[in-house]
């Protein structure tokens, strides 16, 4: 499946699409795991998931608000409140029986990128899995934008694409795709930037929360501790406001603490016995190493990123 090359962007007047890879240069932005999508992280591999669930509890539960308080202006309007509450049927009803219908599922298995071998494992629904060479991945982020009496509102995902290695693959088995809605743009980018460069740069590159899967703390003694951690950083006033008011108000952080110690406590991890062999770490000199294509490509877009920099400064 042929794309644009890396670094290419297309504008129109109502959408942006971001090509990043293949060959998977710089962005530009800095690595940001916006999502929780990395479920482990150490010198030999990382599993991203694309099971969100504190993403969709954040987003339902802020529209509920919403919704609570918009109802509150309707309360003495009949009419206005019958078609009210049918759109609000409508909008946060079938989400949130889509989000506890998903609750009672298994947690998908996640992509294994694996830095030394640069190769990437991608386990299918079926139970199979392919191994796909990391410079063939393709990345690409997209953002549409839509214009109504409301005003502007705006879009967008990251799409990550694998190619199944096998020629013989049947036509509807040949590629496999994970979507993360997290607005395009450079914020897709830099998503995308925590798995370019774990591979390209080192583990140090990307931060990451999996702490958060090793809860030894009640929910209630981890929420103060983060508190605590937060003011440290940003003090009392700003992470009351925020951490205090908004988290458990508004997106219910407490919630999705108890959710995602149900459903990622710990992660589902790859448990193929091939896979667990290919996911231990090999000597230095046994390392696979960028392709010259890619070492060149490199080589250009960070002469134009420092070029872009320096324009920049100047002006």
């Amino acid at each position: 499946m042929s794309t644009p090359p890396a670094g290419t962007t297309k504008k129109r007047l109502f959408s942006r699409n971001d090509y990043l890879a293949p060959l998977p240069i710089p962005t530009g932005e800095n690595p940001a795991d916006v999502l929780n999508t990395i479920w482990r992280k150490n010198d030999v591999f990382l599993d991203i998931g694309n099971y969100s669930i504190g993403s969709a509890v954040m987003m339902l539960w802020s529209m509920a608000i919403l919704f609570a308080f918009m109802g509150y202006l309707f309360r003495h309007d009949q009419d206005d409140m019958h078609i009210f509450a049918i759109m609000v049927t409508f909008i946060i009803g079938i989400p949130t029986l889509l989000l506890i219908q998903g609750l009672f599922r298994e947690v998908p298995l996640p992509v294994r990128f694996n830095r030394q071998r640069r190769e990437v494992c991608v386990p299918q629904a079926d139970g199979e899995y392919w191994i796909v060479p990391w410079e063939s991945v393709t990345a690409a982020a997209t953002q549409h934008s839509s214009v109504s009496q409301g005003g502007r509102a705006t879009m967008g995902m990251l799409f990550i694409g694998f190619e199944n290695p096998d020629p013989h693959a049947k036509e509807d088995n040949k590629h496999y795709s994970l979507g993360f809605g997290c607005g395009g743009g450079t914020t897709a980018m830099a998503l995308w930037e925590c798995m370019r460069s774990y591979m390209e740069i080192g583990p140090e590159a990307v931060e990451d929360q999996t702490a958060r899967f090793d809860r030894s703390k009640g929910i209630w003694a981890t929420y103060l501790e983060d508190l605590i951690k937060a003011a440290k950083l940003r003090g009392w006033f700003v992470t009351v406001l925020w951490e205090g008011f908004c988290g458990i108000f508004i997106f219910n952080t407490l919630l999705i603490d108890v959710l995602e110690r149900w459903k990622l406590n710990p992660p589902p991890d790859l448990t193929y016995p091939a896979i667990i062999e290919w996911s231990k770490p090999l000597p230095p000199e046994q390392w696979a190493k960028r392709s010259p294509e890619l070492e060149a490509a490199i080589a250009q877009r960070e002469a134009e990123l420092l070029a872009q920099t320096q324009h920049t400064e100047q002006t």
